[in-house]
């Protein structure tokens, strides 16, 4: 009893990780590509970029969803990205329900969004006439170890996202943590925790893009090596915004910055 207890203490007891809401830079991305631009639509920061008024009903849903004991058990802390948009989709989530008042929204820098650098605001069209030369880098690299110049690869946020996992473990061990964060974080994180390779995640990738506000969820389990484990439960569910009849959005996470 004891071992099982000690294996326990590594691990919260539950683990969502949540993509954002439909942003406004979604949107103005969609625009942009329909019109064939170089240049997404948006003036500012990526970082203050908010959310849609329907990635506001989106998280609204997913609150319900928590609130009317679809997931059993609520989290009792909430990590978000200090980006504008998971933030706020983290806050309309708690007013909504999903977690009680008194829960904190904490923000991790860890869990930004991917840096695309120099790519930062183009469309794939606007990469390849204006930096052709990255655009054959990223096909010949993948998308995998590709680093735009000033900007990430998936590697450079795997490497942050290590510590985000030492933290959880350290912290909050028997907890239930809730994250709040984009979709490449969404995607690296289930590379980390059930310990992928570069073609698993990639493979995943392909299949189908994180929806906005989808669930990944996984359980502690004693018994998942000798050290105990997360065990995944499910992967990219939209049941919390098709219960309530909100669009579900899945903008792909493209080589410029996708604002998702």
């Amino acid at each position: 009893m004891a071992d099982a207890h000690q294996r326990r203490a590594r691990w919260p007891e539950r683990l969502w990780i949540v993509r954002h809401g439909q942003s406004a830079g979604n949107v103005a991305r969609d625009a942009a590509d329909e019109a064939k631009l170089d240049r997404i639509g948006l003036d500012g920061r990526d970082v203050d970029v908010p959310l849609s008024a329907l990635g506001e009903q989106q998280a609204i849903a997913l609150g319900h969803w928590f609130a009317q004991g679809e997931e059993g058990e609520r989290p009792d802390i909430i990590l978000t990205s200090p980006y504008v948009r998971a933030v706020q989709t983290a806050q309309l989530f708690r007013e909504a329900g999903g977690a009680a008042d008194d829960v904190p929204v904490c923000m991790d820098e860890r869990l930004r969004e991917k840096e695309f650098g120099v790519l930062d605001g183009l469309t794939t069209l606007g990469i390849r006439n204006t930096f052709p030369d990255q655009a054959e880098f990223r096909r010949l690299l993948g998308k995998f170890y590709h680093r735009p110049p000033g900007g990430e690869s998936w590697c450079d946020v795997i490497f942050r996202l290590r510590a985000v996992m030492d933290t959880i473990s350290l912290h909050y061990a028997e907890r239930r943590v809730l994250i709040v964060a984009h979709q490449v974080v969404v995607l690296c994180m289930r590379y980390l925790i059930e310990n992928m390779d570069e073609q698993q995640i990639l493979a995943i990738d392909r299949e189908a893009d994180v929806a906005n506000c989808a669930i990944t969820e996984y359980e502690h389990d004693p018994d998942l090596g000798k050290a105990g484990g997360l065990r995944l439960l499910r992967y990219n569910v939209t049941a919390p915004m098709e219960k309530e009849d909100a669009p579900v959005t899945r903008a792909p996470e493209a080589i410029v910055a996708s604002r998702g």
